[in-house]
């Protein structure tokens, strides 16, 4: 029997199947053709031995051959067509859900990425859907068919010989009682196969990216034995699964053998004695087989769906877990549409944050104003809370205390499509995409035109380097791009922030050693925005925080010390000390990132 879980995995498969079910009708609609096609098979051959051969009598023996063959092909048609158009039905389910979950996931909360490994959200999104594609509809339509099939002939048999049909249904009970002892067994170990093999996948996909410090370190034997911790694992389910589906298919061909002796037995004696005809004793042991290779196959059936149904488990896991905006009470559009049009000020008031309830706070009580046409710098040590507030900012984290108002308007009140086009944002950590150098500062976008992507190179002067490539724009970069340096790679993603056209740049400026001539470019498109934009930077360097109109020294998530970067040397405080540290480094400030 299904659990209430699995009939509300059920309702939620056909809540995007219903799409298509002009294909499932059709499908469907082949169920009572293939119940007439299996009824008429054992009739005819009944006719064709009781009638012709048994009384030696030729006259429309070939008629009755030739329904064999009509029935025979009749039901190749009606099988096929209702397995194709079930599975076609199934596959194009398939990936409409692959398509919500990915837009889902993409919306997800940075806090679910922070908890989740990588590589486990990869394996709901590839494996575990394929599972349900390949196993699930597969099993699903089959089981049916057989289920539909079998009543009917156990019905047929019932009124052709109550007797005969007794002997199957005697054995049927230990046969459906074992098969859901198995049922209940299989689902419990495919929850532990699948888990492990997302974890094993997350595990995996973490190795690789970090297989440069495996192999410098040396690490490479530890990694292997933790690994091997996991297959062993899945090995020892995978173990237990094969144990009980080969207990039970070698359970059902025993009975199968053990029932049809029983019939050839008992069928003989009534044959012998003229109660009953050669033409049903063969037709119920050609039948026999028809009721219980499906009971067979079911055992393989339910191992496919008790996968499938482990996979809905992880599945739902992501339909469940609440998007970043969910649950939250939000300004409609149309209200806050107009105020947002423009960006007017941001002003942070007593902000505290926190990335999780039982870690300490790493902001406390934060409170700026940051106008249209101002520069603010950020300044501090490691872990003072610099990036958290650009996080904030640009809403990749919420859930704060305090108040932030966006043109008056509560921060988190207002959705992330009503607001990210005021922002713009260049990160220190670059990722580039193995596309060409358009879509890397384009994103993809259809609403930035080339010219615009040209225009934003020629702001941060990447132009020119871009126009030395082969193909310019077109040029595609490998993997990591690594045929770019990584003075490219910042102007790029430099440039990529400026097309993105927003009216407020958040800045966090590269600690990573470029060459001099692309740090004199970045110098140079960094003074130029600081003169023309509205701008919130972490710095690093000097000749950023001189450019400030105001300058935030963070200390520990607090605020310490504000102003000018001239008041702030002469207060001969925190600044002045970072600032002095830097001098005898380098002609720079070298402040760490956050």
């Amino acid at each position: 029997m299904l659990k209430g879980i699995d009939v509300q995995y059920l309702k939620h498969f056909f809540t995007f199947a219903k799409k298509y079910k002009r294909s499932i009708l059709l499908g469907i609609t082949m169920l009572p053709l293939s119940v007439i096609t299996s009824l008429l098979f054992p009739w005819l051959i009944i006719q064709v031995i009781d009638v012709h051969l048994s009384q030696r009598n030729i006259d429309g023996l070939l008629l009755h051959t030739v329904y064999l063959l009509l029935v025979l092909i009749a039901s190749y048609v009606v099988d096929t067509t209702y397995s194709y158009n079930l599975r076609k039905a199934g596959q194009y389910t398939i990936t409409d859900m692959r398509s919500v979950l990915v837009d889902r996931v993409l919306k997800l909360p940075r806090r679910y990425f922070d908890n989740t490994p990588i590589g486990v959200t990869l394996s709901r999104l590839t494996s575990d859907l394929e599972t349900i594609g390949e196993t699930f509809i597969q099993s699903i339509v089959g089981l049916v068919k057989d289920t539909i099939n079998t009543i009917a002939l156990l019905v047929m048999m019932l009124l052709i010989d109550w007797q005969l049909t007794l002997i199957v249904l005697v054995i049927m009970p230990p046969v459906m009682y074992l098969t859901f002892y198995v049922r209940n067994r299989l689902r419990a170990l495919y929850q532990v196969t699948r888990s492990t093999l997302a974890r094993s996948i997350g595990f995996l996909q973490e190795v690789l990216l970090g297989v440069k410090t495996i192999q410098l370190y040396r690490a490479e034997e530890e990694v292997e034995d933790r690994y091997k911790g996991y297959t062993d694992e899945l090995l020892k389910a995978q173990k237990k699964v094969n144990k009980y589906d080969a207990i039970l298919f070698a359970f059902i061909s025993g009975v199968i053998s053990i029932t049809i002796a029983l019939m050839i037995w008992y069928g003989s004696r009534q044959v012998i004695q003229e109660a009953l005809t050669l033409g049903v004793l063969i037709a119920f042991i050609n039948t026999l087989e028809k009721v219980f290779v499906p009971i067979r196959d079911f055992t393989s059936q339910i191992a496919s769906i008790q996968s499938s149904f482990a996979a809905f488990d992880h599945i739902e896991e992501l339909f469940v877990e609440a998007t970043e905006e969910e649950g939250r009470e939000l300004q409609p559009t149309h209200k806050v549409e107009k105020q947002l049009t423009n960006f007017v000020s941001l002003e942070f008031k007593n902000v505290s944050f926190r990335y999780n309830d039982n870690l300490p706070y790493v902001l406390k009580n934060v409170s700026f104003l940051l106008e249209k046409g101002h520069q603010i710098a950020l300044v501090g040590s490691t872990g003072s809370g610099k990036s958290t507030i650009l996080r904030l900012i640009s809403k990749t984290y919420q859930d704060y205390d305090g108040s932030i108002l966006l043109n008056g308007i509560e921060f988190s009140q207002i959705s992330i499509e009503d607001s990210t086009h005021l922002f713009s944002m260049m990160m220190q950590d670059v990722h580039l995409f193995e596309e060409s150098v358009h879509f890397n500062i384009a994103l993809g976008k259809k609403e930035i035109q080339r010219e615009q992507v040209e225009q934003a190179s020629r702001y941060v002067y990447a132009d020119k380097f871009i126009d030395e490539l082969p193909n310019g724009y077109d040029f595609c970069l490998d993997k990591n791009a690594s045929n770019l340096s990584v003075g490219q790679t910042q102007l790029i993603s430099f440039a990529r922030s400026i097309a993105q056209s927003g009216q407020v740049m958040m800045l966090d400026e590269a600690t990573s050693s470029i060459d001099s001539i692309t740090e004199d470019l970045i110098q140079k498109a960094m003074q130029r925005l600081f003169k023309e934009k509205t701008v919130i930077a972490i710095a690093h360097r000097l000749s950023t925080v001189r450019h400030s109109d105001m300058i935030l020294v963070l200390e520990q998530g607090e605020i310490v010390e504000r102003g000018k970067h001239q008041e702030l040397v002469a207060h001969n405080g925190i600044y002045a000390g970072l600032l002095n540290k830097s001098i005898l480094q380098a002609p720079e400030l070298k402040v760490a990132e956050n």
